[in-house]
């Protein structure tokens, strides 16, 4: 291993490198020791993919194994952060560097998009022919996006003298190789991507490298009328059909009902606790599904907070500008159309809401990726999202490490994408005898708290003490005060239930106080089964310390099934009687 990188081709390699992380020196040592055409990095977002792979250029830049690189990023914005990166140790890239093939001296690489080479592939082989060339493919699964993306980066550094492969989202499952990636079976006869150094979300939250993130699900009532002209009503996250779902999801989504003024409300309740205890530069992102929604949120915002968020659309040429002013400021709230994605680095990020009906494993993991970067231990992260079984799923899984899977016969599904599609999709027919879909009203009202894998909570109205009580958490805690104090509010909510309830019942009331919503029976069991289970797994994990996450992948690998928010009432009546006998 080279300690000081010398002179190389272009000028002088060498800067203030930040320490490397245990997993980044074990990585680069296996890297160093074989030497390979090929290296494949997987490390969750926050872990430091880019100080790796900046490591590993200067390396071999020094030692005169390449001479130049070249940098390919999914968008025109990390491109920019990329050259930044390089040059705060020394190494020169060029980010804006075009199809006319020149670039200056000063320079030891260039940084380009994927759509860049898919558009110029024989000219970037051109430059790999030329000289010997380290090809840093960030994010490599958007070389799986299309065949001219992929068939372009193939084409265009087929002849480099070394690949470097970054991912930090789930690959996702389709017939596509992507270019350069090696693949394997596994034991179920799966084609399985093959990773040479792999890092994920559990790894970096047990060495404090990312911050704990707390999933607060919403549900509520949803009203609205179909394109049929039907009005039908539900209250979000209770069982109902696919199509269903995804109507009353967009219904909750409305700018125009109560729902996201609810739930910002709370988002903004919860960034002033962080804020003053621990956090003061706390700033919090909304992601929404559209331009119109975007501006829409930015508005309810300002009334809530008395100031304008900042506004980040994709049309917008000042798009990147105004995330790198908003990153190094100590503004509030950003509200933002896929434009902070993967890769953009706002540390100072820490509470989020999910305002999209996105549902893929991989969006969903590049945005909860905004949230985790840790600068200090003990920051957590807090995300709002809509109580629907997709997003309680992925929220429950974010330790999961997925693999690119090429010939699964049926990609996995938590929804029905197409008819989620279609509730969300603006219809053009708007005649007299066919109008368009129509969000009549919505209420929020707090579900549950995800944590660990495993949910906490017993629900609670919007500007009550019990949501207060989840929106005040301190903002400095470890992972198990997390847990200890997620467990003991879920106990507290549950002794002042029964305290309710008997003392209506030494008053002469009825046994069971009237609920808020009347949902239907399949929801009240679920939800009782799922407190139970919940009460279970964090005994057994008070009697083992083993994490509320881990107990419960190992219940669904004894009793199968989905995660528990997605379960069915027997699968998880077999889990609860699975883990008594562990109590024995």
């Amino acid at each position: 291993m080279t300690a000081n990188p010398v002179a190389a081709s272009a000028g002088t390699v060498g800067g203030a490198a930040p320490p490397l992380r245990v997993w980044q020196r074990k990585a680069l040592v296996e890297y160093l020791r074989k030497s390979p055409q090929d290296f494949l990095a997987v490390a969750t977002p926050g872990a430091g993919k880019t100080t790796f792979a900046l490591r590993i250029a200067a390396e071999l830049l020094a030692d005169r194994t390449v001479s130049q690189v070249t940098v390919v990023a999914p968008t025109e914005h990390l491109k920019t952060q990329w050259a930044q990166a390089a040059a705060r140790v020394g190494i020169q890239l060029d980010p804006t560097y075009t199809s006319q093939g020149i670039t200056s001296s000063d320079f030891h690489g260039i940084v380009v998009t994927y759509a860049q080479v898919g558009l110029y592939p024989d000219l970037h082989r051109r430059r790999c022919t030329t000289r010997p060339t380290l090809v840093i493919l960030d994010e490599i699964h958007h070389a799986g996006d299309s065949r001219t993306w992929g068939d372009g980066v193939r084409t265009a550094f087929e002849p480099a003298t070394r690949r470097l492969a970054l991912t930090g989202t789930p690959f996702r499952s389709d017939a596509n190789p992507i270019p350069f990636v090696e693949y394997e079976k596994d034991r179920n006869g799966l084609t399985r991507s093959r990773s040479d150094s792999s890092y994920g979300y559990a790894d970096a939250l047990r060495d404090q490298v990312v911050r704990p993130v707390l999933f607060l699900a919403y549900s509520g009532e949803a009203k609205w009328r179909t394109s049929a002209g039907e009005e039908l009503s539900a209250r979000l996250g209770e069982p109902l059909t696919a199509e269903q779902t995804g109507q009353a999801w967009r219904t909750a989504l409305d700018p125009k009902g109560d729902w996201m003024p609810q739930v910002l409300r709370a988002a903004d309740a919860r960034l002033s606790v962080v804020r003053q205890h621990g956090m003061p530069d706390a700033g919090g992102l909304v992601i929404a599904t559209d331009h119109a929604a975007a501006k829409a949120y930015a508005e309810i915002l300002r009334r809530v907070t008395g100031k304008a968020p900042v506004v980040v659309l994709s049309d917008d040429g000042t798009a990147s500008a105004k995330i790198a002013a908003f990153a190094n400021s100590e503004d509030r709230w950003m509200v933002a159309v896929r434009m902070v994605s993967e890769g953009v680095d706002i540390p100072r990020l820490a509470i989020g809401v999910y305002a999209t009906s996105a549902s893929t494993p991989l969006y969903f993991a590049q945005a909860i990726g905004r949230f985790v970067r840790a600068r200090r231990p003990g920051e957590t992260a807090t995300v709002f999202l809509p109580s629907v079984p997709v997003l309680l799923g992925l929220a429950g899984e974010m330790e999961v490490q997925r693999d690119h899977v090429l010939d699964r016969p049926h990609r996995e599904k938590l929804l029905d994408d197409d008819l989620v599609a279609a509730a969300n999709k603006q219809e053009d027919e708007d005649t007299d005898d066919k109008p368009k879909f129509m969000a009549l009203s919505s209420e929020a009202h707090l579900d549950q708290v995800i944590y660990d894998g495993a949910s906490f909570g017993t629900g609670a109205a919007p500007g009550t003490a019990e949501e207060e009580e989840y929106l005040g958490l301190p903002g400095l805690l470890t992972g198990d005060q997390i847990a200890t104090l997620l467990s003991k509010r879920q106990a507290d909510q549950v002794a002042a239930q029964k305290k309710a309830a008997a003392e209506r019942k030494a008053a002469g009331g009825p046994d069971v106080p009237e609920p808020e919503v009347v949902p239907s029976s399949t929801f009240v069991r679920r939800q009782t089964l799922r407190k139970q289970l919940n009460t279970l797994v964090a005994a057994q994990h008070h009697r083992t310390n083993r994490p509320h996450g881990q107990i419960h992948a190992e219940l669904r690998r004894l009793c199968g099934g989905p995660p528990s928010a997605q379960a069915t009432i027997e699968q998880l009546e077999e889990r609860i009687a699975t883990i008594q006998t562990w109590e024995r």
